[in-house]
């Protein structure tokens, strides 16, 4: 339930606006502008979850590192930087 809210709260959000979308477009005799606008609107989710999707970076093996060493029972040093 956890990544349902937190790291897919996108898909959980558009399905749901896809879906009332869609009730409200298709449900009483559709014409075909509205087949397009919720053509559309499905588009406009599926380009905006392609750009902003997590995608894994090249620290993610330090994170889990870290997050081992934590766990381990000893002390441990964080120091965090900044590029600016």
């Amino acid at each position: 339930m956890n990544a349902l809210v937190g790291e897919y709260s996108f898909i959980t959000i558009a399905i749901g606006f896809a879906i009332i979308s869609g009730i409200i477009l298709l449900a009483n005799n559709p014409k075909w502008n509205d087949f397009l606008a919720f053509g559309m609107i499905l588009l406009g989710l599926v380009v905006a979850w392609a750009a902003l999707h997590p995608r894994p970076t090249l620290l993610m093996d330090d994170a889990r590192e870290v997050q081992s060493m934590i766990g381990a029972g000893r002390p441990v040093l964080l120091e965090f930087q900044s590029p600016y």
